[in-house]
């Protein structure tokens, strides 16, 4: 006769995690949710993208022989970050909170294949091209990358424009990607003729029509949202006009940049900052510090103000004959906003999204504020009179030393089932 306690684990066995796929399997569960592809993809590509551009950086502090570039390296530079590092991650959220904001049914994971398919075989073409110093090839990758562009836009827009529901920030969200495709279409010009308009083009719509309103819809809309959800007695305060106010400024400015006329947009930017450093105010920045998951969205938005102010502020000493800032205010845009609300948003969405406690653990916590430091360090290239190739090579080593680790944990999740063993 068998033990009591051996009949009792025969018929009411324990629980155990699900046991990690089979390889064959792995690639149905990178795309059983839209994020799961695109965030990796987003992961693989921060190091990719910055791993030359590094390199680079170390060559002009004299420490290395530079990489060959066949275009001004600032603007691959530029090109990859707006349109093929960040997008991955932004294509990957919007996929997920869209249909949600509009109370539809989520995006099914197989709908992301596609674009990604396209949008990471676009940028391995383009990458080959650009190794090899092949014109047409880099144009190729584009125009796939482009492809990929467009099948986001086509699967977004019956959510982001669902009759009877609200349009500010989805619709908002799905103008921005339409925007991009046109950025793509100046790139690929710039690619086939070389004319130096087309790319300033580019980069003028990829971070401030492009990145810049979609990050801000986005905080617009999830701050004060995940901040009611953690924080007792917290006030939601989001007037659609702060939000439209920071989207009319983005295209002044955006419009004034292509133009190369972009210190005049300075009432706009200010009054941006203004709007921006309110909202955080509102927002109650010193509460999120009670639970850090929280606190790393905060603290990235924190970064909009400071980099609208100094856009600002370089427009006004620009106007007296002061040539000064250099690229301080865009790359607080770019890394102290972009880069480390796209490290909150991530770590937010891959914990709940696997099943995962919404906890930003120790690591995770020092990632984040070591990110803001990168960002700081890079502000202080431009800012100080002295040491700037040092500064610079210091930002790119450490834009690296946060994005492998974080790479390193989070590719691992998107190729395996929730922990809590639901679908997605």
């Amino acid at each position: 006769m068998e033990k009591p306690v051996q009949l009792q684990a025969r018929n009411h066995p324990q629980a155990q995690p699900p046991a990690d796929p089979p390889p064959q399997s792995r690639l149905s569960i990178l795309f059983a949710a839209p994020h799961r592809s695109m965030f990796l993809a987003g992961a693989v590509q921060a190091l990719l993208a910055f791993a030359p551009w590094a390199w680079e950086l170390l060559a002009r502090a004299g420490l290395f022989a530079g990489p060959a570039w066949p275009w001004p390296p600032a603007w691959v530079h530029a090109l990859w970050a707006a349109y093929g590092i960040f997008p991955f991650f932004v294509f990957g959220f919007l996929m997920t909170v869209i249909p949600r904001w509009q109370g539809l049914p989520d995006t099914p994971g197989g709908a992301a294949r596609r674009p990604w398919l396209c949008l990471t075989g676009g940028w391995l073409i383009f990458d080959t091209g650009l190794l090899l110093g092949m014109t047409s090839v880099m144009v190729a990758g584009l125009g796939l990358v482009l492809a990929g562009w467009l099948l986001v836009a086509r699967l977004l827009f019956p959510a982001a424009f669902t009759p009877g529901k609200a349009r500010l920030h989805p619709g908002s969200a799905w103008c921005a990607i339409g925007a991009g495709c046109l950025g793509l279409v100046a790139w690929i010009v710039f690619a086939a003729s070389g004319n130096p308009l087309a790319a300033r083009i580019g980069i003028s719509i990829g971070v401030w029509w492009v990145l810049t309103p979609i990050f801000m819809v986005v905080s617009h809309r999830m701050i004060p949202f995940f901040s009611s959800s953690a924080l007792p007695k917290y006030e939601v305060v989001r007037p659609d006009w702060t939000l439209r106010m920071l989207l009319g400024a983005s295209v002044i400015h955006g419009t004034l940049a292509m133009a190369d006329l972009a210190h005049l947009a300075w009432p706009a930017d200010l009054l941006a900052a203004g709007t921006a450093l309110w909202l955080s105010w509102k927002w109650q920045l010193r509460r999120s510090f009670a639970v850090r998951l929280l606190a790393m969205l905060h603290l990235g938005f924190v970064w909009l103000g400071v980099g609208w102010l100094l856009s600002g502020v370089q427009g006004l000493l620009h106007t007296a004959g002061i040539i000064t800032l250099g690229l301080a205010p865009l790359h607080a845009l770019a890394v102290g906003y972009f880069a480390t609300m796209t490290v909150a948003m991530v770590s937010r969405v891959t914990l709940g999204h696997s099943g995962r406690p919404l906890v930003a653990d120790t690591l995770t916590w020092s990632l984040a504020l070591g990110l803001h430091a990168v960002a700081f360090v890079r502000l202080l290239a431009d800012l100080l009179p002295t040491g700037q190739a040092f500064l610079l090579a210091l930002a790119g080593i450490g834009w690296l030393a946060v994005f492998t680790p974080l790479a390193m944990r989070v590719v691992p999740i998107y190729l395996s089932r929730r922990a809590d063993g639901k679908a997605g």
